[in-house]
């Protein structure tokens, strides 16, 4: 989006949009928007009234959506119009797709927010991700991402006091022992996943490799690497579709992070390169093939950045369950080069796939924010000209912890941190740590089962 007043733009959709949605009589539009926890929000719509919302400003919603708790609830006290005002939604219809599992003709389109005046909403995980790229287009920089996202088929489970187990495959047997990487293990789920291939394809969610992880029902999808926005849109995109397809078949399907204990946690991997918009060639690698400066200064901005950000790719207080040795997932922002056990591992790659892969996010993450987090820190580093530690051989979790333990701590360590709210925006991290820690004091207001099994009669 250029810098001109969104809403000048013209008055009517292209005439291939409304060519697209006759062509495919689509009868419904679904306009989505991304809130703070990456779920989708907006509205539903009749297709004739959609084009002819363009000139009208007719798709609106209230500023609270992007304060909205995961538990349904609004803060006090966060700075955003006490009036609630509308904000306007303006399609991106590059991000125009059918929706696969609908027996009506249904389309879905992601929308960007703006203020009456056509200032972008500021508070929008979208345009938060899009003002990080925004530095790196200034630069003359394209950053190359590619997500690897883990997560758990279960058993529907309607009583929350009752913990997750595992879904019953094609066997007829549920999973107890680790599969990782397991080919038949995969394939007690078959039907599941055979939908969920056709349902991307017919988005254009560029999925890739899909494997068992070594959690009981565990799987990790990967994503073939491109632009960044683009590739934020298809996990977002892709949470969406799997929780469908899964519903379709009786199952469950969660990106929580720490879903089932004695099991590992899901992750949100991200591998991460800089390509030199004018050369083509990748900024991570010298033409010898050994790591250029800016490299190394990428992964230290990671390093001290990260346990800053850390709001951004572990949300929750259930995100700190999954940090922990022996369940792959780090303990610090240590590097390596192939080295699963660091925060930060570096491929085995030439140059032109010259590469660093955060392992720090949780699958739990906003795709955006944890994206522009990633890119965030790594841009810092680069402009502060910070130097890496030294590359770590062997294992990594009996290192010293670098990363905060619990959500608290993490709040507090972005509050202050000036240099990230200088890139992600002050307001932006204002309202962030608002709406975590009235999620965290919810929280605090539930008594567990393992309080009442050891307190109850002990104390």
């Amino acid at each position: 989006m250029s810098d001109e007043n969104p809403f000048d733009i013209g008055k009517e959709f292209p005439a291939e949009v409304a060519d697209w949605i006759a062509e495919r009589h689509i009868d419904e539009v679904e306009c989505l928007v991304p809130d703070m926890a990456g779920i989708p929000r907006g509205k539903i719509l009749p297709a004739e009234k959609f084009l002819q919302s363009w000139g009208e400003r007719g798709l609106r919603l209230p500023e609270s959506i992007f304060v909205q708790t995961v538990t349904g609830d609004f803060p006090d006290q966060v700075d955003i119009d006490p009036a609630d005002s509308d904000i306007f939604l303006v399609p991106d219809v590059s991000t125009l797709r059918v929706v696969p599992w609908y027996s009506d003709p249904t389309a879905q389109v992601i929308n960007d927010c703006y203020y009456a005046d056509g200032r972008p909403v500021d508070i929008a995980s979208r345009q938060v991700l899009k003002q990080v790229l925004k530095l790196y287009e200034e630069k003359g920089w394209q950053p190359v991402v590619a997500p690897e996202v883990e997560f758990f088929l279960v058993k529907p489970n309607t009583d929350p006091d009752y913990p997750l187990e595992p879904p019953i495959g094609r066997s007829g047997r549920a999973e107890t022992a680790r599969q990782s990487f397991g080919i038949d293990a995969v394939n007690e789920f078959d039907p599941v996943f055979e939908e969920v291939y056709d349902f991307c394809e017919k988005q254009q969610i560029d999925v890739d490799t899909l494997s068992h992880e070594s959690g009981a029902a565990q799987m990790e999808i990967n994503f073939n690497h491109g632009e960044p926005l683009a590739l934020a849109d298809q996990v977002f995109l892709f949470k969406r579709t799997l929780r469908q397809t899964a519903l379709r078949h009786n199952i469950y399907a969660t990106f929580m992070s720490k879903p089932m204990q004695g099991q590992p946690g899901s992750s949100m991997h991200i591998h991460v390169s800089v390509v030199d918009k004018k050369t083509g060639l990748n900024l991570f690698a010298q033409p010898n093939g050994e790591d250029s400066s800016d490299f190394l200064a990428f992964i230290a901005g990671l390093q001290r950045y990260l346990p800053r950000a850390m709001p951004l790719m572990a949300p929750y207080v259930n995100s700190y369950r999954r940090f922990g040795p022996h369940f792959s997932a780090p303990q610090n922002v240590h590097w390596g080069r192939d080295n699963r056990t660091t925060g930060l591992r570096v491929p085995i790659s030439g140059p032109k796939a010259r590469r660093v892969e955060n392992r720090v996010a949780g699958a739990d993450a906003n795709p955006y924010l944890a994206i522009a987090a990633t890119l965030a820190a790594g841009y810092l580093g680069i402009e502060e000209g910070l130097e890496a530690t030294a590359p770590v051989e062997g294992d990594a979790y009996g290192m010293s912890r670098a990363l905060p333990g619990h959500l608290q701590d993490a709040l507090g360590g972005l509050y202050r941190c000036k240099e990230l709210r200088t890139v992600l925006g002050d307001r932006f991290v204002d309202v962030l740590c608002a709406v975590k820690e009235w999620e965290y004091d919810a929280y605090q207001q539930v008594i567990s089962a393992w309080e009442r099994e050891f307190l109850l009669l002990n104390v």
